[in-house]
């Protein structure tokens, strides 16, 4: 396997409790995880006292943080920003105490797809949280989502370059891109590879499901080629979404994924025996 690539994940979609997620990277040989939610609450949610204990419970297992899987920017273009901007902060405090310098978020859900009325706000709102992550030393890393405004690659773009700030990557996830009818590879990786900074490692078909890495139309091996021979060097991060989970119901504006199985520590074994067939492959 090619070192080069860390892998990390949403531990959650292995168990509700958080030790038993790190007992079973420990057993996969995983040491980093990308924390959303933790025995039951949002990442967002805790208490400085439950992120010294969480923290704790990491260094017992020898586990560390790629990314926080934060929720901010997901909520609604016309919702209030201000408490959000709090939010972020609380968010920041968090990240810093479980030492990582970057946090995923979201660029707001367009109501009516009406992407060209609200792009001036979008990116209004995206730039107060950037001064914010440039004074605060942090880094905001951007993930494609479904009904977000950066949902497709174009807009995406659109975000990064007129922002332009070492305080804002992108995070890519090919799933998706498939599930917002985006061509993956090469149209969406060409376009966003100069500020791809974080990969979330998620696969689906063409009618949405979600699938092993591999197995669907996310491109993730030719991705993946592409990233080593840039020396990318940064994180691949499992996002199974092979089960249900406590949580899913806010990730997920559809409701089709509620129906699955419940996720499970197997679910999670197969998203990373997937990911580390391609990277032996590769």
């Amino acid at each position: 396997m090619n070192q080069k690539f860390i892998i990390s994940g949403f531990s959650d979609e292995i168990d509700e409790n958080i030790e038993k997620q790190f007992e079973h990277l420990n057993n996969l040989g995983i040491s980093y995880f990308e924390p959303r939610g933790i025995n039951g609450k949002n990442i967002s949610e805790l208490t400085d006292k439950e992120v010294f204990e969480l923290k704790a419970t990491m260094d017992k297992y020898s586990i560390k943080v790629s990314s926080i899987g934060s929720p901010i920017g997901k909520i609604d273009i016309e919702d209030p920003m201000e408490p959000h901007l709090e939010l972020l902060k609380r968010v920041i405090k968090t990240a810093k105490i479980l030492d990582t310098k970057f946090i995923r978020i979201f660029s707001f859900y367009i109501p009516n797809e009406r992407y060209a009325v609200y792009k001036d706000e979008v990116m209004r709102r995206m730039k107060l949280m950037v001064e914010i992550a440039e004074q605060e030393d942090v880094i905001l890393l951007h993930e494609n989502e479904k009904g977000i405004y950066g949902d497709i690659a174009s807009r995406c773009l659109e975000i990064f370059e007129e922002l332009k700030s070492p305080a804002l990557g992108c995070v890519f996830d090919p799933a998706n891109f498939v599930q917002c009818h985006q061509a993956v590879y090469p149209e969406a990786y060409e376009m966003l590879s100069p500020y791809i900074t974080y990969m979330h490692i998620k696969d689906a078909l063409a009618d949405g499901s979600v699938v092993p890495a591999g197995y669907g139309l996310g491109s993730v091996k030719n991705i993946l080629s592409e990233l080593k021979a840039n020396n990318y060097h940064g994180f691949l991060s499992l996002e199974p979404h092979l089960g249900s989970f406590t949580g899913l119901e806010g990730l997920e504006t559809g409701g089709k994924m509620l129906d699955l199985e419940h996720s499970s520590p197997d679910k999670f074994t197969c998203a990373y025996e997937a990911l580390t067939s391609i990277l032996n492959e590769i």
